[in-house]
């Protein structure tokens, strides 16, 4: 087995547990405003520490595979903001969403309009390097 393989288990990828690496990643569902979810021990990995930490709810209790709120315990859940994924701009070289979970919509500052810069890995520094053809590029 090579090297971004998906036998090649990163610990540090979020949520701990899953036979996930940088490579192999998913598949997820990111959480939206208005969504339910069960909960449960499998759910609990991935939506626990959004729910305890972003949700805006006192007196969260997690275990393994239970949640209560407020001493009441909770079977479903329903999101009350959207969540986003954040990939890197260097997707092997950044610590994004794939290490550390989901962004809470109100976390987030700003939107990015262009590509400032766009380097190929596979060229020299005088041979092609800077891909031109993104310079500048609006993102959509």
């Amino acid at each position: 087995v090579g090297v971004g393989e998906q036998s090649d288990v990163e610990g540090n990828i979020y949520p701990n547990g899953k036979p996930w690496n940088k490579d192999w990643y998913g598949p997820v569902t990111i959480p939206a405003k208005g969504q339910t979810i069960e909960i449960n021990a499998e759910n609990l990995k991935m939506y626990g520490q959004v729910i305890k930490y972003y949700e805006y709810n006192d007196n969260v209790i997690m275990d393994d595979n239970t949640l209560s709120i407020n001493g009441e315990s909770i079977t479903s859940y329903t999101f009350k903001q959207n969540y986003y994924f954040m990939m890197g701009d260097n997707r092997h070289n950044s610590l994004d969403s794939r290490y550390w979970g989901f962004v809470p919509e109100d976390h987030i500052v700003g939107k990015a309009y262009f590509i400032w810069l766009s380097l190929d890995p596979n060229k020299g520094l005088f041979s092609g390097k800077i891909r031109w053809s993104r310079f500048l590029n609006l993102i959509h």
